[in-house]
């Protein structure tokens, strides 16, 4: 008897005004009346997989093994970005091998597969309801990712600008604006302090009108209306004000630069 498995997510750029999430939800309790399903979020940026990738990875952590994701991003199949299902960490990813995987895994998957799942028509513009409901069922149910196809060896890249060193700066950029209006930067904790190594240190933005110069511990160790700087629960080097809304309030948006300069 197959063993039932995990939990499946949802992760999309469909918003919740269209039918899509519904179908979606529809096809898997069609397969599996008992499923249990979590909305990770359907408020992604339309296409933007780089947003979606760092907001699946961080919420992946938190689940148990078994869990399956259906990333619903950018799903058009092309000769070049296939259908895969990945295994990695013991939790299964399902989506299209355009770059996104390899922004959300730390390291090579466990087992790709292509998903060779016949479409019920000749109509290919919802994949997340026609192919990944079907693979994210099999698998909820006890099926064997092997059987959804052939091994696949390797995945698509994508880079991702990294922080850099130039003399006396570490520079990274903005990646990431949470619904707080927060500044999510690439700059972990580790790069932070292999870089300042105990020295003073200034925090500039591309409106270098404001500056900080200390790290703190939580959003409430400054008044509320103050710059604040602190590392997320994920190790990230976040920029935020007390009770207001950064981004806006200090005219940053994605890809912006941010800066650390190291005092002597």
């Amino acid at each position: 008897m197959k063993q039932v498995m995990g939990i499946i997510t949802l992760i999309s750029d469909w918003g919740t005004r269209d039918y899509y999430v519904a179908a979606v939800k529809g096809m898997i309790y069609r397969f599996h009346p008992k499923a249990k399903i979590v909305d990770i979020t359907h408020q992604i940026e339309h296409f933007n997989s780089t947003e979606a990738a760092y907001v699946l990875k961080n919420a992946a952590r938190s689940f148990p093994d078994n869990t399956i994701h259906i990333i619903g991003i950018n799903t058009e199949e092309s000769l070049n970005n296939v259908h895969v299902v990945a295994l990695y960490n013991n939790q299964y990813f399902i989506g299209t091998d355009d770059g996104i995987f390899s922004l959300i895994f730390d390291h090579k998957p466990e087992k790709i597969v292509v998903l060779d799942i016949p479409l019920e028509s000749s109509n290919h513009t919802f994949s997340s309801r026609d192919r990944f409901a079907k693979a994210a069922t099999h698998l909820s149910l006890g099926g064997k990712i092997e059987e959804l196809g052939p091994e696949k060896l390797e995945l698509e890249s994508k880079m991702l600008f990294n922080p850099v060193i130039q003399e006396d700066t570490l520079k990274g950029m903005i990646t990431y604006i949470d619904s707080y209006h927060n500044l999510v930067t690439n700059i972990t904790r580790s790069n932070f302090k292999s870089f300042i190594k105990g020295s003073s240190f200034e925090i500039s933005f591309r409106n270098r009108k404001y500056k900080v110069t200390e790290i703190h511990g939580s959003y409430g160790d400054v008044r509320p209306g103050e710059i604040v700087a602190l590392f997320t629960c994920n190790d990230i080097l976040e920029i935020a004000i007390n009770k207001g809304k950064a981004a806006s309030l200090l005219g940053i948006d994605k890809n912006d630069p941010i800066a650390i300069a190291r005092h002597a």
